[in-house]
Order: C-alpha cells, then structure tokens, then sequence
C-alpha cells in the first residue's frame, strides 16, 4: 500500500492547478477503497457512470462496499 502512496506522490506533482489535484486523490481515493474492499475500480467507475440518477438520489448505497447489492436490488423487477 505505501508503494501506492508514494508513486501517487510522485505523480502529484504533475497537476497544473488545484481543482485538478483535487480530483486526482478523490478518483486515487475510490481506486484504493475498491482494492481494499475487493472490487474493481474500473467495473465500479463504470456502475457509477451507468447509473448517475440513482446515485444522485442515494450516495449511500453506491459505496465501493455495497454497490453490487444495490445493483443486485436494481436488476430484480419490482413486486407487484
């Protein structure tokens, strides 16, 4: 993990302003909590992008930990 971290480092040091740094340690950020909780950054990137509305509504539920239950929940068709 702290090889992770200085290479992040290192990398910073490139940002041209401090918006883009900003977001650069929040998308590092998301990239490590997925490793750490077992899933794939890109498939959660992606999950999030695919489903903005719902993330919008409720960012609680699209955590990198909990996000395959909310599709899980999504994907079964409501009781009628």
């Amino acid at each position: 993990m702290l090889k992770k971290a200085i290479l992040h480092r290192k990398n910073s040091l490139f940002y041209k302003t401090m918006n883009g740094a900003a977001v650069g340690d929040l998308f590092m950020s998301l990239i490590h909590t997925c490793e750490l909780n077992g899933a794939n950054p890109f498939d959660y990137l992606t999950e999030l992008q695919r489903h903005a509305e719902e993330l919008r509504a409720n960012p609680a539920e699209w955590m990198p930990w909990n996000y395959r239950v909310t599709l899980e929940r999504l994907a079964q068709p409501a009781a009628a």
